[in-house]
């Protein structure tokens, strides 16, 4: 080994003095960013695994899976116009205004569609859509902006007619040349859906879905040039429906469950990831080329590092109106972590006797249309305090209890920030406090809840003594009885 690289040293010392050195191959070229998102409306997941879907299957085992559910009346509507801004922009209806089908209250000028930011970072991408839900552009949903807009009428003229034409247009756009970033929208499911239930007619609508998707999967792959490009590749749904009837709007969880599918280049094989929201596409859209936005969306390539969202579930105990398998809830808390209920009463709902963990399904099952399925802003599990249904069992009158922080390591005579998400509702004389200790001395109040505050992202800066070097936070949610309840995650210290 080590003759033959003397020799080749040798060799290229002689070469260099006769100056006969040939130039270093030149870097191989990045490959060209793509992108296609296919959106399938009013799809449930469940329906698309009892359906012949393998084109579907397949993007689910070579790529992300990452299920969640959406708002509902008291922010939006869980139906199309709320669930497509959600999808296009990247934000949720609070930001983007779009609360129903009327579309009235859009603020798509400040909050525009991702393939409108591509443009107007780069105008020479080129950039299509496709839709036969026609509002998606006449209402500007995606926007003008777009290189290629191609239009056809479901409403009017059938969607499964028009399916298929949206299905050739993007086939012959996308096989050859044609766009770098493409939305494809498919919208006959849903009609189906409305018209006959989520029954056979509705998987065989979905099986049809399929061969549609795999035709223009297909042609993405056959492209000449395929081999030289990285394309991002989601399959998305904007609501789903209610089982077995069909229809959505309010707040069941089946009207209200959503999908995302998503592979490409680091993107983990068969991830099945608890913390991803209807809001990731447009970011994971935008991160894919490089473009920088501030959305409530997050792309799917990052993973959630919340202790909470790496708790072991249980299954319910006292709560009846939650299935019997659904693992959504615990008391423990993460490592680092600890709950205080030693003011707590000893009888009440056990899900909720003193602060617990729980996931958006489990929670917001409890208690239909009392704003718990508007927490838009949490992801995975979260902690919450909720005295309305500790109240629901004999014993549950008073609620007081306090979520404790790890310690953190600070600077004496500098500020920090206590960024974390919250869910509050304010009723009676329910107080909530937000605190800190330093190297565990005396509780200082940072903030008291004393009116709602809805999916709120927090930002709180917190100086540090002097002497300082930890701090404890701590959130006490107490004078509560029978009220409403509060709301934490995603906790980080800056």
């Amino acid at each position: 080994m080590h003759r033959t690289i003397g020799r080749v040293s040798l060799v290229l010392s002689l070469a260099v003095a006769a100056g006969v050195v040939a130039a270093a191959p030149a870097a191989a070229a990045a490959p060209v960013k793509k992108l296609l998102v296919v959106g399938m409306d009013g799809l449930n997941w469940d329906s698309v695994v009892a359906a012949d879907a393998p084109n579907l299957d397949a993007l689910a085992a070579q790529g992300l899976l990452g299920r969640s559910l959406v708002q509902c009346p008291g922010v939006a509507d869980s139906s199309s116009g709320p669930g497509w801004s959600n999808i296009a922009t990247g934000m949720w209806p609070d930001r983007h205004g779009v609360t129903n089908n009327s579309f009235t209250g859009k603020q798509y000028g400040t909050y525009p569609d991702f393939l409108t930011r591509l443009e107007r970072a780069n105008p020479a991408y080129a950039t299509y859509s496709a839709v036969d839900w026609a509002a998606l552009h006449n209402q500007g949903t995606f926007s003008s902006a777009i290189d290629v807009r191609v239009t056809y009428d479901g409403d009017a003229n059938g969607y499964a007619a028009q399916d298929e034409k949206i299905t050739a247009d993007a086939v012959s756009r996308l096989a050859a040349g044609g766009p770098d970033a493409s939305f494809v929208y498919l919208g006959n499911t849903d009609a189906v859906a409305h018209s006959l239930g989520t029954n056979a007619a509705y998987r065989s609508a979905i099986a049809k879905q399929d061969q549609q998707f795999g035709r223009i999967l297909a042609a993405v792959r056959a492209r000449p040039t395929y081999a030289q490009e990285d394309w991002l590749i989601m399959v998305t749904t904007d609501h789903g429906h209610r089982v077995p009837l069909g229809g959505h709007g309010g707040c069941g969880v089946d009207e209200r469950g959503t999908f995302l599918l998503a592979a490409g280049a680091g993107i983990t094989a068969g991830a099945r990831p608890i913390d991803v929201r209807q809001v990731d596409l447009a970011a994971s859209a935008l991160e894919h080329f490089g473009v920088a936005a501030t959305l409530d969306g997050r792309t799917v390539r990052i993973r959630s590092t919340d202790p909470f969202d790496a708790l072991a579930l249980r299954t319910r105990v006292d709560e009846t109106g939650i299935p019997s398998t659904l693992a959504g809830w615990t008391p423990a808390a993460p490592a680092g972590w600890s709950v205080d209920r030693s003011r707590m009463p000893s009888g009440g709902v056990t899900e909720w006797r003193g602060w617990s963990f729980a996931t958006d399904e489990f929670w917001s099952r409890t208690q239909s249309s009392q704003e718990r399925e508007n927490a838009l802003r949490t992801r995975g599990v979260f902690a919450v305090a909720d005295s309305d249904e500790f109240a629901d069992k004999s014993g549950g009158s008073s609620y007081d209890s306090t979520l404790v922080s790890p310690q953190y390591t600070v600077t004496p005579g500098t500020s920090v920030r206590l960024n974390y998400v919250t869910h509050y509702r304010q009723e009676g004389a329910q107080k909530a406090d937000v605190l800190v200790s330093f190297n565990g001395g005396a509780d200082q109040l940072v903030k008291r809840y004393s009116a709602d505050a809805r999916a709120t992202v927090e930002s709180l800066p917190v100086a540090v003594p002097a002497g300082a070097t930890t701090m404890t936070v701590k959130f006490r949610y107490y004078d509560a009885s029978n009220n409403w309840y509060w709301v934490i995650d995603d906790l980080r210290v800056a």
